[in-house]
């Protein structure tokens, strides 16, 4: 891929600056995995990570109220199409008097996000207001292709990839990360009126989550969930060798440090709806400092077992 030299200049526009200031915040506070993998890449890019993250949770911030508040959908949705239609117009126009949106803009054009990618993004953020459950996991990666999948396009053109086959892995590993969150904040997304676990494996299993239990039925779910998952960064994997170096390192950080969250549910014997499993700070920094020195290379997660049953994993990631 082209890159343009503003990419790799020093930023020196007071606005901008202020911008990736911003969204260095933004994903320091709320995406601790992403930020410790960015750490990772040259400054010139890592900004780029920062921005990219920023837009997705300005955006998530929107539509995630809580089921008990005031939740006035239609204004929800006004809100968020107004957030939409002003990231469009600083792309449009170069740049916007907000700082976060300059950055951003910045970063699309810097590194050649494709536009198309956040069209797919902001319709899955506007199903967020609407959409509740869904009935199979085909349903489920309809809403991810614009929630996960499209967020691993967003991201492959800051990391300089080498070969176009890495498009897919940055895909499937979009779909993991999300699948992740998923199934640590099952009882978290209980408190927004939403069950991203499908109604399907609810039912094969006979497994409630508004009993907000451990039961045999909840941990049999769980395993199946979890399998899938790994799954999922198993085609994910086969992207970090089509990264330059440093991007290798930065997505196997990533990837080693989600795929942890997994250890943590089944230490927790499927347990997801008291406290919120975390890997600490201080493993993720030493995480990225281990692969830093080493390369990505022997830091995978261990793989776990295949997925088996109706879900057709392999067809729908490969």
């Amino acid at each position: 891929m082209s890159t343009s030299p503003s990419s790799a200049a020093e930023v020196r526009d007071p606005v901008l600056q202020e911008g990736y200031r911003r969204c260095a915040e933004l994903t320091r506070e709320y995406g601790t995995t992403y930020f410790w993998g960015a750490a990772l890449l040259p400054r010139s890019r890592r900004r780029h990570v920062y921005a990219v993250y920023a837009l997705c949770r300005l955006a998530d911030d929107i539509v995630d109220v809580p089921d008990d508040a005031d939740r006035d959908v239609a204004e929800l949705t006004s809100r968020l199409a107004a957030f939409a239609g002003s990231f469009r117009t600083a792309l449009a126009d170069g740049g916007s008097d907000d700082p976060v949106l300059a950055a951003v803009a910045q970063t699309v054009r810097a590194v050649e996000i494709e536009p198309e990618c956040f069209d797919r993004f902001f319709g899955a953020m506007a199903m967020d207001l609407t959409t509740t459950s869904y009935r199979t996991w085909d349903d489920l990666l309809g809403y991810m292709e614009g929630s996960a999948a499209v967020i691993g396009e967003m991201m492959l053109p800051v990391l300089d990839p080498i070969a176009p086959a890495a498009r897919q892995p940055a895909r499937s590993l979009g779909l993991a990360f999300q699948l992740t969150n998923f199934l640590r904040d099952v009882g978290e997304d209980l408190g927004y009126g939403r069950v991203y676990v499908p109604q399907e494996d609810l039912e094969r299993f006979g497994a409630d989550p508004a009993e907000r239990r451990v039961t045999p039925e909840w941990r049999a779910l769980m395993a199946f969930e979890v399998a899938r998952n790994r799954q999922l960064y198993r085609a994910a994997d086969a992207g970090i060798p089509l990264l330059p170096p440093r991007s290798a390192r930065c997505v196997a950080t990533a990837r080693v440090l989600y795929a942890r969250i997994l250890d943590l549910i089944e230490q927790a014997d499927g347990d997801v709806f008291g406290e919120r499993l975390r890997v600490p700070t201080w493993r993720k920094a030493g995480m990225a400092a281990r692969i830093f020195v080493g390369g990505p290379s022997g830091a995978q997660a261990r793989p776990g077992p295949a997925v088996a049953g109706p879900a057709g994993v392999d067809r729908e990631v490969a």
